[in-house]
């Protein structure tokens, strides 16, 4: 019987595609592309068809529609398991990895994107105090990752994991727009280990073309 053929609908430069993207390249596993743009218009019509919603990364799996970053990675490594398991078997150890997990994904994305939102915007419509509060979140997120990772190269245990999928593009892009401060030093060096593993350091490569879409500018160091 032949594998079913695995569809990604989503954009290189999403920090949620991204995350979905490196599981994919850890397990080398096999799949189509879909980009949402300009190239391909019809297929941002056949995601909303899928999902109303309209959000991506968004995977086809045979007669499965599969959504949200951290259930599409689950759902792979269940339906089609590879030699990296990102997911510990463990349930105790497992716990551990979706709270951090959901960790970079509320407490470092999310205030990320509200700065980044808020540069988008006009200047009569900017909202100064929802930045100041976003970055002094992000501050806040860096102290507390900066503690964890004081004695350990990954986050939630001592293999990679579906917790630094998740981190890798949110610290990428948190980054850029609030910088980690030098006395975060243990961060830093997590980020720059993120950067350098080879399924994330494709997906900065396949992002690269995209980078003017970015509102506060892209940084030359990355």
């Amino acid at each position: 019987m032949r594998p079913t053929m695995l569809t990604l609908f989503l954009h290189p430069f999403s920090s949620y595609c991204q995350k979905v993207l490196i599981a994919l390249y850890e397990n080398a596993t096999v799949f189509e592309r879909r980009i949402l743009g300009p190239d391909d218009p019809a297929a941002m019509d056949e995601l909303r068809a899928m999902w109303p919603i309209g959000k991506f990364p968004l995977l086809v799996d045979g007669g499965d529609t599969v959504v949200e970053a951290s259930i599409i990675i689950e759902h792979l490594g269940l339906r089609h398991p590879g030699p990296v398991a990102l997911l510990p078997a463990d349930p105790v150890a497992a716990l551990k990895v979706r709270f951090w997990d959901r960790f970079f994904d509320n407490y470092v994305a999310t205030p990320q994107q509200r700065i980044v939102l808020d540069a988008l915007r006009t200047d009569g419509k900017r909202d100064p105090e929802g930045v100041r509060i976003a970055r002094q979140a992000l501050d806040a997120a860096y102290a507390y990752l900066d503690g964890r990772m004081a004695d350990r190269d990954w986050v939630a245990g001592d293999s990679f994991s579906l917790a630094d999928c998740a981190a890798a593009p949110q610290l990428f892009y948190a980054d850029w727009t609030h910088p980690i401060a030098e006395r975060f030093v243990h961060v830093r060096a997590y980020r720059n280990r993120l950067n350098a593993r080879p399924s994330f350091a494709r997906c900065i490569d396949e992002a690269r073309p995209y980078r003017p879409l970015f509102p506060l500018g892209a940084p030359e160091q990355d």
